[in-house]
């Protein structure tokens, strides 16, 4: 391979990438390397002569593991076709394509992201009878619980049991799983198939877990199965940055290792590569009050750097315009390109004045983790039809398509369907095909016709898609000619503007699907394998165009595993850092939050401004606020704290000044 590790890595990430064999726990702080140590820690394995195919590497976001793999091929000077480096759920959806036959499944499943689910339970709902009063998302969110094992059945739930047996009953029936059972299935597959576990055993030699932190319960469980032979399981992570409680994550997972595995070693990565001195020395001096932490303290060789910045503005607005303006000013006199500001807040909530003072200073920003362009309806009704032509049984697809655009298939007419299909044990899909098929049917002549066409159109472009490579684009375009989708967005969306915008999406999807058909990394490009990843595409893959010449506008949960030269975290105050609810629910919310803002921290290389106004709007008036607590355990000599109408604040002043805004008194400058 060429490389001398000794020189390009510390003595700390050296050991970790040297120690090869057994168990180990590696606890890499913010900015100390992590990504480096894994994509190192492969190479080392392929250099000592490790089979591709035996090593398995996964983390939380398709880009990561993008990322990753691009990085171990550049380390290794070769493709590594074989090498599986992918996300959990991508994990699993490569168990049940190779394996899920032995659970019920065809390789062909589609995979029903929270929409569909939700389009699902709805429907199964209204077949149950199940009143309007219920809400199909809450139930939606309670299955998904239920399948992560996050939730166990209440005597307040118990109603909805057939509702959850009914939905798990469609989802068989359509050939189709949830993003839930992509880790719950090839876990129940390896427990009641020990001879299917034992050949992944047999295949897979070496286990590598990035955000070990961020691993649910279902995520452990299912490698702990896969590594407790080999015993070379390596997990990275960092408890001080576990912040998804919310979704599943769970930081204990670190002593439910220790147990599994007492033989592993420990290596802690502290040294940081991204901040200076005095943000770390901040953030360290946050991070020791939280008790339920392994105890490291980061440290940087990046210089001293300037002290934290503390502002006091007098309301959102004003705190949107410091914002603004500070941003102009430091990007015009340092030249640094918008990207390198991120704006980090608590909630979406948030965003709406600093919205509003970017557009007035003409700042061009990209608000993340908004909607993402797979999830827009145009995008939305073209990957039902290909769900669709890809899997038949699809019903959440098929209803989606079956009147848009628009043709003549009316209520009364899925009526008849969905009957149909209840009395012939059928899908609905085999259902349409009864109705067309002529007299005798309850459903009106008129009807059939364009029943009977659209089935024709579904038969006709599912030949042409599975007809060759390098044809799924050009088939698509052809598609959306064949049902007239310019006229549907036109009828749909008067003002003209707005109809091509959504046909631009239209048209970006299909230069998707052509890269994708193109991209020489695809061997075996297919119509199910692009779906399967658009399914699994998480939302930080999609930053929206030139979003690198944008100042970062993003929950701090967002900015996770970011980092930019200057952060700005706003409105840290009371009820928000930390947040209202994690007060209301004991002290190991109270302890996340603390790592939250932490996280918010450790984003800054450089520069860290740190607001809290006096007074925030809620509901429409203008209400006290308070400084977060979070504030008060920063040490004091590292905080520059700043009046607006003034530079600069002499210390005793700071001092008096913040124990006021602590008891909602004063304003800034009065003494």
């Amino acid at each position: 391979m060429g490389l001398d590790f000794s020189r390009v890595l510390n003595p700390e990430q050296l050991r970790a990438v040297e120690s090869h064999q057994g168990p180990l726990l590696i606890l890499a702080g913010a900015g100390s390397g992590k990504t480096r140590v894994i994509t190192y820690r492969i190479a080392r394995l392929l250099a000592r002569g490790t089979a591709q195919s035996s090593i398995l590497a996964v983390t939380f976001t398709n880009k990561a593991a993008r990322e990753m793999a691009h990085r171990v091929r550049e380390l290794a000077g070769r493709k590594l076709p074989r090498l599986v480096v992918s996300t959990f759920h991508a994990f699993g959806v490569r168990v049940l394509r190779q394996d899920g036959e032995a659970l019920g499944y065809r390789p062909n499943f589609s995979i029903y992201d929270e929409s569909d689910r939700e389009s699902l339970v709805k429907e199964c709902a209204r077949d149950l009878g199940f009143g309007r009063d219920l809400d199909r998302y809450a139930a939606a969110g309670l299955f998904s619980r239920l399948k992560s094992q996050l939730a166990e059945w209440q005597e307040e739930t118990e109603n909805l049991r057939p509702l959850f047996k009914e939905y798990q009953a469609r989802l068989r029936l359509h050939n189709a799983v949830d993003f839930d059972d992509l880790i719950r299935l090839p876990i129940e597959l390896f427990e009641n198939r020990p001879e299917v576990l034992a050949r992944y055993r047999q295949g897979l030699q070496h286990f590598l877990v990035d955000e070990f932190q961020d691993t649910s319960l279902q995520q452990y469980r299912l490698i702990r199965l896969l590594a407790q032979e080999s015993r070379n399981l390596c997990v990275v992570g960092d408890d001080d940055q576990s912040i998804y409680s919310w979704r599943g994550a769970n930081y204990e997972n670190l002593r439910l290792f220790e147990f599994d595995f007492p033989e592993y070693q420990e290596i802690k990565l502290e040294q940081n590569y991204r901040s200076t001195a005095r943000i770390l020395a901040a953030a360290n001096g946050l991070i020791r009050n939280n008790t339920a932490r392994k105890p490291k303290a980061l440290w940087s060789r990046l210089g001293e750097g300037e002290l934290v910045t503390v502002v006091l503005p007098e309301d959102e607005a004003q705190e949107a315009e410091y914002i603004a303006g500070a941003i102009r000013a430091a990007a015009l006199r340092q030249r640094l390109p918008l990207s390198q500001f991120g704006v980090l807040v608590r909630t979406n909530s948030l965003t709406r004045a600093l919205e509003e003072a970017f557009v007035r200073e003409r700042l061009p920003y990209a608000v993340s983790g908004g909607l993402s362009f797979f999830q827009r309806a145009e995008v939305k009704d073209l990957l039902a039809y290909l769900r669709v032509l890809a899997n038949p049984d699809d019903e959440v697809s098929l209803l989606r398509i079956l009147n848009t655009p628009r043709r003549g298939i009316g209520r009364r007419t899925l009526e008849a369907a969905v009957e149909t299909a209840r009395s012939r044990s059928c899908s609905l899909f085999g259902a349409l095909n009864v109705l067309a098929a002529g007299p005798g049917q309850s459903t009106a002549e008129k009807a059939r016709e364009p029943i009977g066409e659209f089935l024709e159109l579904l038969e006709e472009f599912r030949e042409r898609f599975h007809k060759g490579r390098k044809q799924i684009a050009a088939t698509l375009r052809e598609l959306v000619q064949r049902i007239d989708y310019w006229g549907h967005l036109v009828q749909d969306n008067p003002k003209g503007s707005v109809a091509r915008w959504k046909l631009s999406n239209v048209e970006s999807l299909a230069d998707s699907l052509a890269a994708y058909e193109q991209d020489p990394d695809n061997l075996d490009p297919s119509l199910h394998q692009y779906l399967n990843r658009v399914s699994l595409m998480s939302r930080d893959d999609n930053q929206g165009e030139n979003g690198e010449q944008k100042v970062q506008l993003m929950t701090i949960h967002a900015a996770k595993g970011l980092e930019f030269d200057t952060v700005f975290v706003a409105a840290v105050e009371k009820d928000l850092i930390p947040h209202a609810r994690a007060l209301e629910e004991g002290e190991a919310n109270l302890e996340e939050e603390r790592r939250l803002f932490y996280v918010a921290m450790t984003r800054a290389r450089r520069r860290l401004i740190l607001s809290a106004c006096r007074a925030r709007r809620r509901r429409g008036e203008l209400e006290e606020a308070e400084p977060s607590p979070f504030l008060e355990e920063l040490p004091r000599e590292l905080l520059d704290f700043q009046a607006l109408e003034e530079k600069e604040l002499a210390p005793e002043d700071a001092s008096r000044l913040f124990e006021r805004m602590k008891q909602g008194l004063g304003r800034p400058g009065q003494p």
